[in-house]
């Protein structure tokens, strides 16, 4: 199995879940895994540093990918380091702890978010939590467990996606705070409540 290049084409990346699935996809080639959008995500995350100026003293990058929220952030003057506590950025990824490790040199702790819906990050506390272009594949049906998990483990949840979706409802405990787009990339900061 060969992946289209979604270097080249970032739509592809689209025609590949149409494809193999996203988990397919993901078991498949996510060694290989790079976000085409990563410029945009970098612009994005120095935006968001600057204007909302978020804890950064210990961020999970959840569905960390290749690293490109994680580097981005170190970038910006987070923390990196292995486990948990203050001025670290932790890694998960059920998929692409390869391609993670490869441009990070950290190793991504492999949950997925059913895992974590089920309790995995029980006892865990992150000054901020980050999840770049991956929330909005989940089922929906796992998505008000999987954000009272969250709720859990921080006070401050990041989206970055490419669409409107998802629909995070107040319901479920986080409530909007503000919104901004670059380059057709949203990031979207809520609070818990």
């Amino acid at each position: 199995m060969k992946p289209i290049d979604t270097d080249d084409e970032p739509d592809a990346l689209r025609l590949q879940y149409e494809k193999y699935g996203v988990e397919g996809y993901y078991s498949g080639f996510g060694a290989g895994y790079r976000n085409p959008h990563e410029p945009e995500i970098r612009r994005l995350l120095g935006s968001v540093v600057e204007k909302w100026r978020p804890d950064l003293s210990s961020v999970l990058d959840l569905a960390c990918g290749s690293g490109e929220v994680t580097l981005a952030l170190r970038d910006l003057g987070a923390g990196l380091g292995a486990g948990l506590g203050a001025g670290k950025i932790c890694g998960i990824d059920p998929h692409t702890g390869e391609a993670f490790f490869e441009r990070t040199g950290e190793q991504a702790e492999a949950l997925s978010f059913e895992q974590i819906a089920t309790g995995a990050l029980e006892g865990r506390h992150y000054s901020l939590i980050v999840c770049s272009f991956a929330l909005h594949l989940m089922d929906e049906s796992w998505l008000p467990a999987l954000l009272a998990a969250l709720l859990m483990a921080s006070e401050s949840l990041l989206i970055l996606t490419p669409h409107k979706r998802p629909e995070i409802r107040r319901e479920w405990g986080w409530i909007m705070t503000d919104e901004m787009i670059i380059d057709r990339v949203r990031a979207r900061l809520y609070k818990g409540i």
